[in-house]
């Protein structure tokens, strides 16, 4: 019978012994390892318990997460700073330049408070409070330094009372965005209030 086969039958053999059987041989091997598998005895197949040692029990304590809670009022004089050096312009409200009612205007419009554009009408605005209970944020109102109508305000950026910090858009020599000193001989005799808006 084998010498009667014709050579494409013959390949054709070849190529199923070939591939065929490598296959046979690993099904086997498969066999024969899943047959050892089961015969493994059960008390073998549990886990193991862990040997019995002396520990040290460590204790652990969690950190609780530092909340970073910026206020509103730290929001402001943050944003208030970052103005810091901006020219002092007659009339002017916005980043190229402001005058002091104007830089006022404009930081607390950037968190949607609304309050007067004008420094004159301050004198009507916003809850008074007492110097002494100023803080961040809060607005103080100044006589002008040229009349006796009110005429200048800025925000307060470190309260300390009678000597509180606050920034504003001087038109004195300084020409820019500055912070002074409430307790400056000028601004101790012109200022009039203190003024809460929140």
């Amino acid at each position: 019978m084998w010498l009667h086969m014709t050579p494409k039958k013959l390949n054709l053999l070849k190529f199923a012994a070939f591939i065929g059987l490598p296959v046979i041989v690993l099904c086997m091997i498969a066999f024969g390892s899943l047959r050892e598998v089961k015969s493994v005895p059960e008390e073998s197949k549990s886990v193991p318990e862990a040997p019995e040692r002396d520990e040290t029990m460590i204790k652990v304590s969690l950190v609780t997460p530092i909340k970073i809670n910026v206020s509103m009022r730290d929001s402001i004089v943050d944003f208030a700073e970052g103005l810091l050096g901006t020219p002092y312009v007659g009339g002017a409200c916005s980043a190229d330049g402001f005058d002091c009612s104007g830089l006022v205007y404009y930081v607390f419009q950037h968190f949607k408070i609304t309050v007067p554009r004008s420094s004159s009408q301050f004198e009507d605005f916003g809850k008074e409070i007492p110097i002494d209970s100023v803080k961040k944020g809060d607005i103080l109102v100044f006589l002008s330094p040229t009349r006796n109508a009110i005429g200048h305000v800025g925000i307060v950026t470190n309260p300390k009372g009678r000597e509180s910090d606050f920034i504003h858009s001087s038109s004195g020599s300084e020409m820019k965005v500055i912070i002074s000193s409430l307790k400056q001989e000028g601004y101790t005799r012109r200022f009039v209030k203190a003024v809460d808006v929140f």
